[in-house]
Formats: C-alpha cells, structure tokens, sequence
C-alpha cells in the first residue's frame, strides 16, 4: 500500500517469481524484461544518509556495483542445471530450457550472425552463438530509472575461440548489420580495443569488443560517456574486464570464482567451484525501501557439486543498526494459513523519522498535546503474511512498540492513522474506535477501485466516492501493533493473540531463527485466484484461456510442494559488510 496524506492505494503488484526466469532469459540472450518500483526518495537529514552517489555515465549506474551479477561455467547450461532443484524442475519443467532456447532475442542474434557468416562467405560455424554461450561468463546487470534490470554489461572467457571473432571485425565495414562504433577506443596498455555494434530484430543491438581471450558485451553505448565524452570510471571497468580481472564480485563481498578444471580427479571434486553463482543485491530487491531493512545485504545461489546452496547477507553495524533477529514475537502472532510470509528486522531510525513527520501534522491538525517523548518508537522486528483468502494487494502487517503503550500512545496512533489514512472522498469519512477484548481497533472505509467490498456494506455510502472499498484497520494489543487493508486479516490475528487461532509459529522449527515462511499450496491458491480475477473471460477471452492452458497446469504443480522455512544460523547477529550466512531450506 501507499500511503501520502489521505490517499491510500494498493499496493503495486510486482511478481517477483517471474524475475529469476528474466534473468534467465538475459544469460542466453544479454537481454531482459523485469517489474520493479522507483527507488525510495532519499530522505532529509535526520536519516543516516546511504554512501554519496557519484555517477560517472549518462545511464547514472555504478559500473563497479551491479544490482545482480551472474558468474556460471557455461551459460547454456544454466537454465537446465536450474532444474536439478527439485522444486523448481516439478513446477516450472523442462518448459523453462525449451522457452530460452527458443527466445526471440537468441534466434534474433542467431540469425543475423548467420545472415553475415553467408553474405560475407566467411568460415565460421552456423553455431557461433551456441558454442560463445558455452563458454565460462560473468554477466552484471543493473535495473534503469523503472526498476527494470535493462542495462548489463558481460564478459565471456573465450579460451582458443578468439580467432573465431576476427572474421567478423573484418566485415564490420561493410555490412548493414554490424558496424564499427564511432567511439574513442579501449585502451589497454598501449594495444586499441574496437567497439563493434550487431542490429538484430529491428531495433535492438548489441555491443561488443575482445581483447585477447576475453570477449566483452553490452547493452547501451550511453555506459561508456559521461555527458559527451568518454568516461573515465567506465574505461577503468571495461579495461580491466578486457585484462582478464573481474571487479564486479568484491562488490558483493566474495572472492572471483575460480575456474574448474578439467584434468580435475573425483576426488577433487568436493574443491571444484560452484558451477554457477547468482548474486543478488539488497539495492534491487529492496523495491527501492532497502532503508527500511539496512541489516539486509543482499542474496546469493550457488549450484555446488553437492547441489545448489542459498545464501543471505548481511550489512555491518554502523549500516544495520542494533538489528534484532528473534522473530519470535511476529511467528506468534500470524495466524495459521498463510501464503507466503517475511520476517525482517527494520531500521529503527527511518520509522522513527516518518513517524515524527506525521505526528507534527496530527498535532497541527488535531491540536494534540505535544510530547518531547516518542511513544511510538518501534522495536526493530517486523512482518507480513499474504493469505488465499485475501489479496496480493492485501497483506497482514505486525510490529511491535518498543516501549509499553499508554493513553498517549494510543492518542497518537489515532492521530497517526486518521492523518494517513483515507481518499478523497464527497465527505469525509470518521475513524471508528473500538475495543475488542485487550486490543484498541481504528478502523476506516476507503474508497478504491481495487477494494473487497461493495458500496451497500458500507455504513457510509454517502460518502464514499467509489463503488468499491476497503475497511482498513490499525489494532493495537499490548505492544504489538497490526496493520492490513484486510479488516478480515487484523481481527484474525487479534483471535489469535487471545489464543482463539492457531498462530504461525506452532508449524516452524522451535527456537529457529526463520526470515521465510513459505506454503506453496496457499501461495498456488493465492495466485489462480489474483490471476484470474484479473483476467475476466468476457473481456480477456485470450489472456484468460492462455491462462488456463500454461498457467494452470504450473499453479497445480506448486500445490503440490510441501511447505518451506528458510532458517538461518541460531547465533545471527551482524557483525560485518557482506557477511554471508547459509540459508537452509526446512520442509515441514
């Protein structure tokens, strides 16, 4: 949800599900389509400011951070060795090998390289593409003012298959295709590096140079300049990927991966490096509010000779903050039946922050007695659950004060929720207050064209402006606090902090400390069900029967996956920059 000033929306519905296959998709093809949201408005100075941003390009990315990075011993082979993890091969198939190696981009760059291999009769193999993707790569992406990952930038190690690009620099003049880049050359050492430019499917390009074994490809030729001449930041990079040096792993904190061997014996096998590393930063997956969870680095995936490992990073504690990982106040009160749910904890200062800002504007506007005080300070842990009896857009919120709630605090949070809470209505519309056993409960209608109720439910339908609304809820019991568009999700877990309904925590390992709580099941019903109400027969005859016959089939196979805790090591705590922790995947 968002919420300014008496405007209140759903949430944007981003499916991150899909990313991994995009990313998928830009190894075979140096191509991608991904969601994503805006960065978070940086934030005046009583927020501890990020690390100042300097750019150095006309694309305002950081060259030497990337927002994924991608190193893998063969790019072909990545999409099927992502199968051998049992839960991806039963739910996506082998769908997922077919569907890259038949991308439009590949057949794209496959044809053209074709198309100049014949015109031009040079004698290189109809599957150049193939045998370039076969080789050990490093891909970096990074995501563009949209939150897409559309920039990238790889290097492809090309062992003895450098001489086969020679042919191709040679017809570089004369051909429609492919071109030479008017741009001031690489420079390594004393040797000119060339920058080549391949249309293909109408529109789209592909840039390149090689230097020795070492292939370099990119997306925008706008990585290269800074205002109208060439970066001196983005020279340093590509030089030094050109050399052979890879800088974009330190940037994750890790060491470059090593190269297998092939004269390597079985017994060596345990010491063979990951065959493929997929590093993810907390900068993209963060949906642009990674301030709001500082102590969160990023992800990373490895396919070990054992199998595929996960891992999470953590920040240092001048970036984390006293960050706290005993989850256990939020497991105990989410109701049972979930979804999908995430255990985080928060910046203490951010919140801290808002939280004054709005509570200025209550006073001015409510004339509340001020109090040098914050009783609405947090105590650093929070939560959501999404459920399959609600809405993607609808998630159940938990947090908890940190300090002991009074008659004050409660002044404030009825402040609070009646300053941000709301739409702009034909009249306004009041907060009602109630209690229910031990928790207060404030409680508002709000118009929205995505709301679960119809105007006739309303107590208010003079007032409302829409024919739909949500009745959103703000509860506070003891010093837990919860918070959902979904009144139907807050009084749930009211009926289980009075021990009415199963929480949560009574299906996860005991004393564990679990940031995921995953059940495929609910999260397959949660799906088919935001899917297909967005996709209505009579309006989307096509979308919706592509639905049925691809979507479906995929959904049910999720059903039947058992469910998930990703638990991290009992001793967690931060302790320094890109301090990686194993992620284990606990079936219950």
């Amino acid at each position: 949800m968002t919420v300014d000033n008496k405007n209140v929306t759903p949430a944007a519905r981003p499916s991150r599900c899909k990313y991994g296959f995009w990313v998928m998709g830009i190894i075979l093809v140096i191509s991608v389509t991904a969601w994503g949201i805006q960065r978070f408005l940086t934030s005046p100075h009583q927020i501890s400011p990020p690390k100042e941003l300097v750019w150095h390009n006309n694309l305002k990315i950081d060259l030497h951070h990337p927002d994924v990075l991608i190193e893998s011993e063969s790019l072909s082979r990545l999409p099927k060795d992502l199968l051998a993890i049992p839960f991806l091969r039963d739910t996506l198939t082998e769908d997922l090998v077919f569907y890259y190696q038949n991308n439009a981009d590949r057949l794209g760059i496959a044809g053209s390289l074709r198309r100049i291999v014949f015109e031009h009769e040079l004698t290189l193999r109809d599957n150049l593409l193939e045998t370039l993707l076969d080789q050990p790569a490093d891909i970096a992406l990074w995501h563009d003012e949209r939150g897409k990952l559309h920039h990238f930038m790889a290097v492809i190690k090309l062992g003895g298959l450098a001489r086969l690009l020679e042919p191709l620099a040679k017809v570089a003049a004369d051909d429609t295709q492919l071109q030479l880049v008017d741009f001031a050359p690489f420079k390594i050492e004393n040797e000119t590096v060339a920058v080549y430019q391949l249309r293909y499917g109408g529109k789209k390009h592909l840039l390149f140079a090689s230097h020795g074994d070492n292939l370099l490809l990119f997306s925008d030729i706008a990585m290269l300049y800074d205002q109208d001449t060439p970066s001196q930041d983005s020279s340093q990079v590509t030089s030094a990927l050109l050399s052979g040096t890879t800088p974009w792993p330190e940037s994750f904190g890790l060491k470059a991966r090593a190269v297998a061997s092939d004269n390597a014996s079985a017994a060596d096998n345990a010491a063979r490096p990951a065959a493929h590393r997929i590093s993810v930063s907390a900068n993209y997956l963060g949906f642009g509010y990674q301030r709001f969870v500082p102590a969160f680095a990023g992800v990373r995936f490895e396919m070990q000779p054992q199998g595929w490992a996960s891992y999470l990073a953590l920040n240092d504690p001048s970036t984390a903050g006293n960050a706290t990982f005993d989850f256990s106040p939020i497991w105990k009160t989410m109701p049972m039946g979930a979804s999908f749910c995430l255990a985080l904890p928060i910046s203490q200062s951010v919140p801290e922050y808002l939280l004054q800002r709005v509570d200025a504007i209550s006073e001015s506007a409510h004339s509340v007695e001020h109090d040098n005080t914050s009783p609405l300070a947090m105590s650093g842990i929070s939560g959501l659950c999404w459920y399959p009896d609600s809405h993607l857009s609808t998630p159940l919120f938990v947090s908890r004060l940190e300090n002991t709630a009074d008659a004050q605090t409660d002044k404030k949070l009825a402040a609070l929720f009646d300053t941000v809470i709301g739409a702009r209505e034909k009249q306004p519309i009041p907060v009602v207050t109630s209690t229910r056993n031990q928790a207060l409960l404030w409680q508002r209608d709000v118009s929205s064209r995505y709301g679960q109720y119809p105007l006739s439910e309303s107590t208010s339908q003079q007032s409302l402006a829409g024919n739909l609304f949500f009745r959103v809820s703000l509860a506070r019991r003891d010093q837990t606090l919860l918070f959902s568009l979904d009144d139907k999700l807050v009084n749930k877990a009211l009926q289980t902090l009075d021990k009415n309904f199963p929480p949560i925590a009574d299906v996860l390992p005991q004393l564990a400390v679990v940031p995921v709580y995953m059940a495929p099941e609910a999260l397959s019903g949660l799906f088919k069900q935001e899917v297909f109400t967005s996709l209505p027969k009579n309006l989307e005859p096509i979308f919706y029967n592509a639905a049925q016959t691809l979507l479906l089939p995929k959904l049910t196979a999720l059903a039947g996956q058992q469910r998930y805790a990703l638990v991290l090591p009992a001793n967690t705590e931060v302790k320094e920059s890109w301090q990686w922790l194993p992620l284990k995947w606990q079936g219950l």
